[in-house]
């Protein structure tokens, strides 16, 4: 992925950390809380096999969209948990 890409997606990484801050339901694997930016980038590692950063720049629009997917399904699963 060229640098300007990188710069993109990883501001996109950082302002869905963001939204995610103190929303992502608890785990006993991370008893002092979870760590929204690490979230993030090991869901787009699992997805796409690579780091952000060695993505190819032709996927850099589904990279995109899919941070947005991961944002809304945490938010959807922490609203549901919320409204219990």
């Amino acid at each position: 992925m060229n640098e300007e890409n990188r710069q993109i997606v990883w501001a996109k990484m950082q302002e869905a950390a963001e939204e995610l801050r103190g929303k992502l339901l608890p785990s006993r694997r991370h008893p002092r809380g979870r760590n929204p930016n690490a979230h993030i980038a090991k869901c787009i590692k699992n997805r796409f096999r690579n780091s952000y950063r060695d993505i190819p720049d032709e996927k850099v629009e589904a990279v995109m969209d899919y941070i947005d997917s991961v944002v809304a399904k945490d938010l959807k699963k922490w609203n549901d948990k919320q409204g219990e």
